[in-house]
């Protein structure tokens, strides 16, 4: 594999937006509040929606996407933004991607103001934890579960001072 870009996607982009997406929802079911099924049945409006909601940011090697992440304003703080949607493909792990993604979206959130990034990660999840406290982050103490029916599900909240 050489040199993974991260490429921000835009209007146009759907079709790759629902694929990648798509594919994390396969690969990583546990690890997302939406599931494949939920996103499979979405059309086509939502995806553009989605793009013009959320910075989205894919990490691409040898021309294929191989990660994502985005970053969403907080629905209530005026200051706070949400890293969201982090996937990277199999091929893609242990070499910068995550960190390059988590980088993109934590540069967006510089640039529109934002003062904290706030992310939630599934407690068993080590890898993700790893990347995430490496990364500078630090849990908040706030724990939440996922929808029903993957409510056994711990999701611990993680904050980056911006």
């Amino acid at each position: 594999m050489h040199h993974t870009k991260i490429e921000r996607l835009s209007a146009g982009d759907e079709d790759r937006l629902r694929h990648i997406r798509l594919r994390a929802l396969r690969d990583a079911p546990e690890a997302f509040e939406t599931t494949f099924a939920e996103a499979k049945a979405r059309p086509f409006e939502n995806w553009q929606q989605q793009l013009e909601q959320l910075a989205t940011f894919v990490a691409v090697a040898d021309d294929l996407d191989i990660g994502m992440a985005r970053g969403a304003r907080h629905d209530v703080r005026d200051d706070t933004a949400y890293l969201i949607s982090m996937w990277v493909a199999s091929e893609g792990r242990r070499r910068g991607v995550g960190s390059a993604l988590i980088e993109a979206v934590a540069a967006w959130a510089r640039e529109q103001g934002f003062k904290r990034l706030l992310l939630d990660v599934a407690e068993g999840n080590a890898a993700a934890l790893a990347l995430y406290t490496e990364a500078g982050f630090v849990a908040t103490g706030v724990v939440g579960t996922l929808p029903v029916p993957r409510q056994h599900i711990r999701e611990i909240q993680m904050a980056l001072t911006l």
